[in-house]
Formats: C-alpha cells, sequence, structure tokens
C-alpha cells in the first residue's frame, strides 16, 4: 500500500512538473514572439532555448564534428558581444560576450562556429574566438574618470584614474601609473596594453586638454584618424626644389594665347582646373579641361611620391586643410593661378550638338588663366544681378561664360536622359568668428555655376577614362555597383509602402533611369528628402578600382577621375600613367601594378578623410548648439530605428530623439521604417517639434526629446 502510494505521487509528481515545463516553454515562446515583434534587436539574447541540443556541451576548447575553423575580422558591440565577417560567409558569425576571448574592434581572430535551427526555425550562427591573430586597435582615444569602486580601488590598491573611451564598442581602460599625467575631465590618447584581460590597462601617450573644450576634441578627432598632418623636412625640401623650377615650353602645347579661366570657391586656393570653350561650325563643341600637370613636380619613387601615396588625397574643415601636398606646390607651382604660366595636362574633348563624346585629345601643354572666377561672382552674372565691378573683371571672358552655359544646359540634358540620379544631399556652411567659435549654421545652396563645372569635369572624366580602356592602359577608375539585391528589396517595400508604384523596378536588376524615376515622384509629391536619404542607404559604396566597371549612379559605363591631381592620389596616379604611356612611351604594362596598388590606397584614404570631415562637422555643430539647450526647434524624421529617431533641423544639425523621451510604447516597424503607438507614428520625412535636451561635445552628439505641445 504504502509502495502503490508512493508509485502513485511520483505519477503525480512527474506530470505536475511536465506541465510547469510546457507552461515555461509557453511562456518562453510568447515573450521571444513579443520580443521579435517589437522590433527590438535579440542578438544579445542567450539563445538557451533552441532545437541545437549540443550547445550545452560547447565548453571546452575541444573542435566538435559539426563546428567549422575560421578566420575572420571581429566586429564589437556596446553590449559586449560581437560579430567576426568571414569572406564568402554571407550571414556574420555571432560571438556571445563570454567567448569573445577579450577581441576588440578590427581583430582578425581564428574562431570555432556552428549554425543551428532556432526556436521559430530561423537559420542562426554562434561561435567562440580562439585566438587573436592580429590587433585591429593599439590606441584608444577617450576621457579620463575618477573610479573608487571595489573593482578598481580595493583590488588595485586605492582609488584609480580610469580612460572612458569615445567609441563606445570599447570596455573602460584602467591607466596605468606609467606614462604622462593626466587630469580627471581631460581628453587624451593612450596605448592599449593588450596583454592585461579581461580588464585592459593603458599607458597615456598624449593629452589634449579638457574633455568639453573644442579645441581637444578638434585634436582628438584628427589623431584618432591618423591622418598626417606634418610633413618631413625631405618631403618639404623637394617641393621647393621642383617648385623653383621654370615654366618652359619644350615639348608641350603652348597655349598661353587661348581664352582660359578657371571658377573655384571664394577660399579655394589650390586651383586645378580650368576651362575653355568653343563652339564649332555645324553645331559641334570644343570643350577644353586643363588640369594641372601635378605628376611633372611629383615624380616616382620620390619622398613626394611616397607621401602622396600615404596621405591619399587632402582633408577639407571647416577653418582649415591638410594638404596631400607640400603648400608650395598646392597652392603655388601647381595651382593654376591667373596671369601666371602653369604646366598643364590639356584635354580637349570634342562633343556632337547634343553633348555626345566624339574623341578627345590629351597632351602636355602651358596655359595662362585670363581670370579667377569665382562660383558666386559667375552666379550672379548667370542671373543678371552681377555690380559693375564683377562686370569689369569678367568682361574678357563673358562671351566664353556664355558659351559654356549653352553647352551646360547641352550636357545637363544628357545627363537626365540617360538617368544620372540627382540624390537630395544639401550641404551645411558653419560661419566662425575670428577666434574660431560657430556663430551659424546654415544650408550651402549649390548654384548654376557649381553644377556647370561639375558637369564639364564629369565630361573630362568620362572621356579620358574611355580613351584609356580603349587604348588598354591602366588607369585608377572610378567604379559604383548596383545595389545589393537584399537593399534593393528593402527599398521597393519601403516605397510600396508609401504608395510608389514599383513594378517597373526589378528586384535582381534595376537602372538609374528607374529610381530617377521614383525620384522625380518624390519631388512631386514634396517628399524627395527622406525617399533619397532611404535610397541612397540602399546603394553601394563608390570606390577605385583598376578594373574598368560602370559607375550606377552617374549613368556612365567608364569613368575616372582625372581633374583634380592636387588633392586626390587617384587622379595623380592616372595623369603619371597617362604622361609615362602616352607621352613618353612607356609599357603599359609596368603600370598595371602601380594602378592597383593606387586604387587601394585612394579607397582607403577617401573612407578615413569623409569620417574625419564628418566628426569635425558635427562637433561644430555641437559646439553651435551647446547654447540653446533647452530651447524647442522644428524638425524633421530624417532617420527612424528600433532605439528611436533622429531629427534634422533646418540648419542641417541631427540628434537623435531616444525611445525613452518618447511619451507611450512605441513599436519599430523596419519593413516602413516607423516607430508606432497607439497615438502617433514616427515616420521619415514627418515634422516634429523637438527640445534640445543635450549637447554633448566630448562625443559630438546631440539629444532631443519631443516638445510637450507637439501635435500627436
Amino acid at each position: 500500500m504504502k509502495k502503490g502510494n508512493n508509485k502513485r505521487d511520483f505519477d503525480r509528481f512527474s506530470q505536475k512538473s511536465s506541465r510547469k515545463s510546457q507552461n515555461r516553454d509557453k511562456a518562453r515562446a510568447a515573450l521571444m514572439r513579443a520580443v521579435l515583434e517589437t522590433g527590438v534587436g535579440v542578438d544579445a539574447l542567450k539563445i538557451a532555448y533552441t532545437h541545437d541540443g549540443g550547445r550545452a556541451a560547447r565548453i571546452s576548447d575541444k573542435i566538435r564534428r559539426d563546428e567549422i575553423l575560421a578566420k575572420g575580422v571581429f566586429s564589437a558591440s556596446k553590449s559586449g558581444f560581437g560579430f567576426v565577417s568571414i569572406e564568402g560567409c554571407e550571414r556574420d558569425i555571432f560571438i556571445p560576450e563570454d567567448k569573445t576571448l577579450g577581441a576588440l574592434e578590427g581583430d582578425l581572430v581564428e574562431i570555432v562556429y556552428h549554425s543551428y535551427t532556432s526556436r521559430f526555425g530561423e537559420e542562426k550562427t554562434e561561435g567562440r574566438v580562439k585566438k587573436i591573430l592580429k590587433y585591429g586597435r593599439r590606441t584608444v582615444i577617450g576621457t579620463v574618470s575618477r573610479d573608487c569602486s571595489y573593482r578598481y580601488g580595493k583590488k588595485y590598491g586605492g582609488s584609480r584614474f580610469i580612460l572612458i573611451p569615445d567609441d563606445q564598442k570599447f570596455s573602460p581602460c584602467r591607466i596605468a601609473l606609467c606614462g604622462l599625467v593626466a587630469e580627471e575631465g581631460d581628453k587624451i590618447e593612450a596605448v592599449l596594453d593588450r596583454t592585461s584581460y579581461p580588464m585592459l590597462e593603458c599607458r597615456i601617450t598624449r593629452v589634449f586638454g579638457n574633455a568639453e573644450s573644442r579645441s581637444a576634441n578638434y585634436e582628438a578627432i584628427i589623431a584618432e584618424s591618423e591622418i598626417p598632418t606634418d610633413f618631413s623636412r625631405e618631403e618639404l625640401a623637394e617641393a621647393e626644389f621642383f617648385a623653383s623650377s621654370e615654366v618652359g615650353t619644350e615639348g608641350r602645347a603652348d597655349r598661353r594665347r587661348e581664352l582660359i579661366f578657371t571658377i573655384d570657391g571664394a577660399d579655394a586656393k589650390d586651383l586645378d582646373d580650368a576651362i575653355s570653350v568653343r563652339k564649332l561650325r555645324g553645331g559641334g563643341w570644343q570643350l577644353g579641361v586643363h588640369i594641372a600637370d601635378v605628376s611633372f613636380y611629383v615624380r616616382e619613387r620620390t619622398h613626394l611620391d611616397r607621401a602622396a601615396m600615404a596621405r591619399g588625397t587632402s582633408v577639407y574643415f571647416t577653418d582649415k586643410v591638410i594638404p596631400m601636398l607640400p603648400p608650395s606646390l598646392s597652392n603655388g607651382a601647381c595651382s593654376l593661378n591667373a596671369g601666371e604660366d602653369k604646366y598643364a595636362i590639356s584635354a580637349t574633348v570634342k562633343l556632337t550638338s547634343e553633348g555626345k563624346i566624339d574623341g578627345v585629345r590629351l597632351e602636355p601643354s602651358v596655359i595662362r588663366s585670363r581670370v579667377r572666377g569665382v562660383y558666386s561672382e559667375v552666379n550672379e552674372i548667370f542671373n543678371g544681378t552681377h555690380s559693375a565691378e564683377i562686370a569689369r573683371k569678367y568682361k574678357s571672358v563673358l562671351p566664353a561664360l556664355i558659351r559654356a552655359r549653352e553647352l551646360y544646359a547641352i550636357l545637363k540634358k544628357k545627363s537626365e536622359s540617360r538617368g544620372a540620379l540627382e540624390l537630395d544631399s544639401t550641404e551645411c556652411e558653419i560661419i566662425l568668428s575670428p577666434d574660431g567659435t560657430p556663430t551659424n549654421i546654415c544650408r550651402r545652396e549649390r548654384g548654376e555655376a557649381e553644377k556647370m563645372i561639375e558637369q564639364f569635369m564629369l565630361c573630362a572624366n568620362e572621356a579620358v577614362a574611355t580613351l584609356l580602356y580603349r587604348e588598354k592602359i591602366p588607369c585608377v577608375y572610378r567604379v559604383h555597383e548596383e545595389p545589393p539585391p537584399e537593399k534593393l528589396s528593402d527599398l521597393i517595400l519601403y516605397l510600396h509602402n508609401l504608395g510608389f508604384d514599383t513594378s517597373f523596378i526589378s528586384r535582381e536588376r534595376t537602372t538609374p533611369a528607374d529610381l530617377g524615376r521614383t525620384l522625380a515622384e518624390a519631388d512631386r509629391r514634396g517628399i524627395l528628402a527622406p525617399v533619397s536619404h532611404v535610397m541612397l542607404r540602399s546603394m553601394a559604396k563608390a570606390r577605385y578600382s583598376d578594373a574598368c566597371h560602370a559607375h550606377f549612379g552617374l549613368a556612365i559605363s567608364t569613368y575616372c577621375h582625372f581633374t583634380s591631381p592636387i588633392r586626390r592620389l587617384s587622379d595623380l596616379a592616372t595623369h603619371r600613367i597617362i604622361r609615362r604611356v602616352l607621352f613618353e612611351g612607356k609599357r603599359p604594362e609596368a603600370y598595371a601594378a602601380y594602378a592597383r596598388r593606387a586604387a587601394a590606397a585612394a579607397t582607403d584614404a577617401e573612407l578615413r578623410a569623409l569620417q574625419c570631415e564628418r566628426k569635425i562637422e558635427n562637433l561644430y555643430k555641437v559646439v553651435y548648439m551647446s547654447s540653446f539647450i533647452g530651447e524647442e526647434f522644428e524638425a524633421t524624421v530624417s532617420s527612424v530605428t528600433s532605439f528611436g529617431f533622429f531629427a534634422e533641423l533646418s540648419n542641417g544639425c541631427e540628434g537623435l530623439v531616444p525611445l525613452s523621451e518618447l511619451p507611450g510604447v512605441f513599436t519599430f516597424d523596419e519593413g516602413n521604417l516607423t516607430l508606432r503607438s497607439k497615438y502617433r507614428t514616427y515616420a521619415l520625412g514627418d515634422a516634429v517639434r523637438v527640445r534640445l535636451e543635450e549637447a554633448d561635445i566630448s562625443r559630438g552628439k546631440l539629444r532631443f526629446s519631443v516638445a510637450v505641445n507637439e501635435p500627436t
């Protein structure tokens, strides 16, 4: 009897336990569904409840049968976990926080990973870092802070200073007692001790100053970008030597009598392009694009050559320029200053009456610019609002300006007919006081003169690239691939949800004309800015290559950069190849490897410069807006994410409205790029009234909240 009772009790207990287990599983499934429906990322959650039955056994270093050994680059997250991108693998490998082995952003790592199916039938990957093969970062920039907690105080013998990195993908680092001394609140640069795992230690190598000051953050951004700011004595001496040579006409076409002139911004000092325009009998055109012959001064295997390869591009900030070449060349010998004899490579492009390229002739030349044209002054001439003083200045080139404007209209029409994309991407102009403090920020509008010169340079670049490709001469091409199919699918879904006709846009293959048709419709509906923003996100990034591929955005099959050799390595490399092969008769094959190296260096330098320029611009915007904390502004929703939305003011300043600052519970709709609650929806392009809550100068970020009287 007792035994039977025990068995009955045991069965009852087993059934009860089974029901509890089932209920827990149902509750977990319901929770995961709710989380997924909100759009919140769940990669950071522990993947304990999946159909991967063998995961619990993966607690040793032994590689199991279903695991794969691979190498890749580690990308860290703010939450501690990370991902590893492997060449040839479509999906990045998820690395849990406790399996990173201390890997940091950019490290080359060896990992072991496996695939499994989640509870909801999704294919997932997960791995662990076995070895760090190469460190990606050895220095870090951040702010000094004091920490007296148990972890740093008692364990390490008293209160310690720690470094709070600007990049939130890095954890706080304990500052070693050796090295430079900094005070609490200073912005510093420090070298990481990668052997001090799990708690990183660093040694101060540079102190920039107070982390809330503009100057300290300015210098820190440039230092973090690793852009060289000074030239060596050898580079400066070499530049001075070549710049001092007299300009002669031997072996060059003497074009000093031609009506040639430059048009640039008022503050430009490196004038590397000049134009001449002739109308031919029968309705055709002859466009002369005369580019500074920088390759004459920057010779192969010299200090200047190595400097150009290392820098890759000039970097333009609000208040200064970090040039690719020393000022004696960039602002002196190579700059096509008015009234001075200058060496150039002239591209004479023959065009039909419809603007079609009918051939190009390249030759070394000597030119003399008649006028130092300025965009704003030429725009006034085109608008008929110029003064008598401006009329006198441009008197000698006025007929050529009229012809140039007529040719521009033809080239613009041709560009539109082939479907070149014109995305809405207005730039900001930051006005500074004499001491460098931003006093105003406004939108920079491009006038007809700017667009005219842009079309002429596009025409010359296309003509030169076509010639080099036809003659099988190496070139540094500018390429832009078609949008990736998955991003194009997201764009089509977004446009469909906005009510656009997307039947003519193919997911497998689309054309610039198709997307241009959509942009025109968006412009008519008054939502060009948000549609341009989403379309730009769907595009591949333009890059340099020694292989010829089409430029999707410009709708041009063969394109290169030829017109700015003072400030871009890509153009300088193309000039050198033209000089050596076309003018001097060298073998084309001898410069194939050089074109490949220059393309890779130019691409890397461009990305580095763009990031640095963007950070400096954001710094000035935050410094300017810091005096408006607590004030309300009319804004436009410029981007929507799972953690909030970004609001852009009329002056171009942009900041985050975090999810925590929104009234109510919001759900992120990734397909429509919206945040929805029961009473309010925020979508791209929506007008919204925001209140400035914080201007973080150290991180270059603004934080807004929705104004109380914002309409619902």
